[in-house]
Formats: C-alpha cells, sequence, structure tokens
C-alpha cells in the first residue's frame, strides 16, 4: 500500500497511520493475549483437579507456585530490552514466544508441585521480555499524543481475548482422561501448543522499529520518522550505554511511575488469578463461577478506550487516571463488603474498568514525558517489571485463610490505589512547575534536553 501520491499532507498522514495500526497492532495484541492466557491459566487448572492431583492445596504451596514466576520477571526486563536491539524484535520476539510456548505445553506432563514451579519459572524467564518490547515498539512509532489510545486498543483487545481462556480452559479440562491425561495437563498440553504455532508463524509478519521496518516505502517511512522527530526528537535510536543507563535510573519520576504501574496492576492480577477463586466464593459452582469470570472485561473495553481516546484529544493523562483510579477503589468496596452477590459480581466490572483502563494511562504517561529511545527503552523495562512486583503482591495478600472474602488481600489493594493518587499529585505537581519555568524562560537548558518540550500533564 503506498500514500505518496496525496496531495493533502493530513490525509497521507492519516492514512499512513491506518496503515501502521493494522500492520503493527493486531499480531502484537494476538501475541500478547497468548501471553496472558498462558501466564493466568494455573487458577482455572486449580479449579479442576490440578490443586489434588498435585497437592497444591497444602500449605501456601500454590501462591508460591504463582509467585514465583515474577521474580525472573521482575529482574529480567532490562536485559531483554536491551537484547531486544542486538537482535532485533522479529528475532527476539519469535524466539520468546516459541521458548514460553514449550514450557507451557510442558507443564502438562508434570507430576509435582515442584515441577510446576519450576516451569513457572521458566515461563516468567522467557515472558519477561515481550511486553516491554511490545510497549517500546509501539510508542516508537507514534506521536506522543496519539500513543495512548494505541496502547489503550492493543492491551484492552489482548484482554479481552485473554478473559475468555476460562471458558476456553474448561472446555479443555472436559477432555480428561483422553490418552490417560488429566483435565487440567491439556489446558496447559493445547495452549502451550497453540503458542509454539503462533509464534513461529509470527516471525513473516511482525513489524520492527520504524527505522528498521520492511513494509512501508522508503518516503513513508521517512515521513514517519520526520513526525517522531518534530515531536520529540528521538527518531533515531541512540546507543544504550551503562553510563545512559545508570543516568535514567537515577530519574527519580522514572520510580513514580512504575509505582503507579504496580498499584494499576495489582488489582488486574487479583482479577486474574482470583476471580474464579472469588466467585465460587460467592456461592457458584465451578462452571458459572468460570463463565462468570469473562463478562467483567467486556465494558472494560470500551471504557478503557474511550478514556484514551479523551486523553489523547484533550493531551491530558492525570486526570483521567484519577477518574478510573476512584472507579477501581469503589469496586474494590462492594467486592469486599456489598451483602448480595449480584452487586458483589457488579464490583468486579467497576474493579476491571478502572484497573485495566489504568495501565495503558499510565505507560502513556510514562513515554510522554521522557525523550531518547535508550531513556525510553530503559523506563518501559522498569515501569512494566513493577507489574510483576504488582503480581508478587498480589499472589501473597489473597491468603487461602482468608477464602471467601479476601477482605485483608481487598485493603492491600485498595491501599495501592490511594498510593496512585498520592505519586500522581506529587508528578503532577512536578511537571506543572517545570512546564512553568519553562514557559518564562527561567531554565538553563530545555526540558529533558529537547528544545520546545513540555511536559504532558
Amino acid at each position: 500500500m503506498s500514500f505518496h501520491h496525496q496531495a493533502d499532507p493530513h490525509v497521507r498522514s492519516s492514512l499512513i497511520r491506518r496503515h501502521i495500526d493494522y500492520r503493527v497492532l493486531p499480531l502484537l495484541a494476538l501475541l500478547y493475549a497468548i501471553a496472558l492466557i498462558d501466564r493466568i491459566n494455573l487458577g482455572v487448572a486449580r479449579s479442576v483437579g490440578m490443586a489434588k492431583d498435585l497437592k497444591l492445596i497444602k500449605g501456601t504451596r500454590y501462591s508460591t507456585v504463582s509467585c514465583l514466576y515474577f521474580v525472573p520477571y521482575i529482574l529480567l526486563q532490562l536485559p531483554s530490552n536491551i537484547l531486544l536491539r542486538y537482535f532485533g524484535a522479529r528475532n527476539w520476539l519469535t524466539f520468546i514466544v516459541v521458548a514460553w510456548g514449550l514450557v507451557q505445553l510442558a507443564m502438562g506432563y508434570v507430576k509435582s508441585w515442584g515441577y510446576l514451579a519450576l516451569c513457572r519459572v521458566l515461563l516468567g524467564v522467557f515472558e519477561a521480555g515481550f511486553f516491554p518490547a511490545i510497549v517500546l515498539i509501539i510508542t516508537t512509532w507514534y506521536k506522543r499524543h496519539e500513543v495512548q489510545t494505541r496502547l489503550a486498543a492493543f492491551y484492552m483487545f489482548s484482554l479481552l481475548i485473554g478473559g475468555f481462556s476460562p471458558i476456553l480452559a474448561y472446555g479443555l479440562s472436559r477432555l480428561k482422561g483422553k490418552k490417560g491425561i488429566s483435565g487440567w495437563a491439556w489446558i496447559f498440553i493445547i495452549e502451550g501448543a497453540i503458542t509454539v504455532f503462533c509464534g513461529l508463524v509470527s516471525f513473516f509478519y511482525i513489524a520492527d522499529f520504524p527505522e528498521e521496518n520492511r513494509f512501508l516505502k522508503p518516503e513513508e517511512t521517512a515521513f514517519i520518522l520526520k513526525r517522531i522527530e518534530d515531536d520529540r526528537g528521538d527518531s533515531v535510536p541512540d546507543a544504550l550505554t551503562w553510563r545512559k543507563i545508570f543516568k535514567h535510573l537515577s530519574d527519580w519520576t522514572m520510580w513514580a511511575y512504575a509505582l503507579m504501574f504496580m498499584c494499576a496492576t495489582m488489582p488486574a492480577y487479583v482479577i486474574a488469578y482470583f476471580v474464579t477463586i472469588i466467585l465460587l466464593g460467592m456461592g457458584w459452582d465451578v462452571p458459572h463461577a468460570l463463565l462468570l469470570s469473562a463478562p467483567p472485561y467486556l465494558p472494560a473495553f470500551v471504557t478503557a478506550v474511550a478514556f484514551a481516546w479523551m486523553s489523547d484529544r484533550l493531551k491530558q493523562r492525570a486526570i483521567f487516571i484519577a477518574i478510573q483510579t476512584l472507579i477501581t477503589i469503589v469496586g474494590l468496596f462492594l467486592v469486599a463488603y456489598a451483602k448480595q452477590g449480584s452487586v458483589r459480581y457488579f464490583g468486579l466490572f467497576l474493579v476491571n474498568a478502572g484497573a485495566l483502563g489504568c495501565i495503558p494511562a499510565i505507560l502513556a504517561y510514562a513515554a510522554n514525558n521522557i525523550t531518547s529511545q535508550s531513556k525510553r527503552s530503559v523506563s518501559s523495562a522498569i515501569i512494566i517489571a513493577w507489574g510483576g512486583v504488582g503480581g508478587i503482591f498480589a499472589t501473597t495478600v489473597f491468603r487461602e485463610a482468608d477464602n471467601p472474602t479476601y477482605i485483608p488481600g481487598i485493603w492491600a489493594t485498595l491501599g495501592c490505589q490511594f498510593l496512585m493518587l498520592v505519586l500522581l499529585a506529587i508528578t503532577t505537581l512536578r511537571h506543572m512547575y517545570w512546564n512553568k519555568r519553562a514557559r518564562e524562560g527561567t531554565l538553563k537548558e530545555p526540558l529533558e534536553g529537547q528544545p520546545g518540550f513540555l511536559y504532558t500533564l
């Protein structure tokens, strides 16, 4: 598809961006949906017999197995982003997708909870680099105030597919006894085989970074790179040296974004790992609990994309993050203290709508307020690594001893939402102060080293 014949630059820009949207986002969304399914199907497998077969009910074994995934997932985010540039997006992403697919498949053959724990560690090793790589790739293709809508659409499409994974997993578990294999094992075997297949096929279609892409004509690539250069001055990647890494890590705002991201991901992981168990505690049986776990993702898709569109349109981030955080808080209170099961279930809709919308919003907030691809690479890795900390927090504070209400875990999740609002206020005030000084011309050097740059509030 070529667009160089278009006379109107606005039409030309719109057509090229639409082409990029269709070429970059759907495949990455599908692959991330597969990553989410492979990450969270542990809860369904637990509910359909794995807990009994592998003796996961004893002590804290299930929480331990869930938690171990996040240790390498957190530690390997930044190294993986470094390797991403070295090997190239196409090669690196294909390798890690196929690798974790093989691990997922192997989980169907484990005979003890110890081997399951080992597989979860390996799953964390290979999935660690996937999400930060995707976020980095997407943010290099678009201008600052185009990115949240794309991130939200990509992320929510992934979650929408992943939200129906418990239904798929339950269907696969009905293969129980076929070839002498347990129902829960079939979940891992079939979903792992699908992951490996998709990873191999995606090698031929994964879009690389803008300057390395193969699907645009040279003049169209030059047009896209000029748009990015005019917007934030980092269309060309700068070398990622250890000196730059330590310099980027010294920016305290990066750690504030990371903590905010942790706060947003915690309720998302709570829903992902414990929604079936929470629904069982509300009185539904296993088939109904699995079926009811999917609907809360449907309105969340609509609200997240709507908030993202408004945020990009108005070039404002903090106010929409705050609104969605308040929605999460209301939902958590309903889940914890409402008397009727239907009202508590409605609370899950609000938790999903708020928390899942905050995740792409915070990524956009952070991406909008930095320049240079080296800092973008470090930032995406650190921020998403702290999302893994949110996963550890979620899997440890929701204890078997608190089943079925999990009140202490819900209050820990609420505490994170209040922390998010505090951090949001601090970063917003900080950005307002430096923007004011930049407009007054009292700075010795431009913000983020880029003339004309202002922080997005």
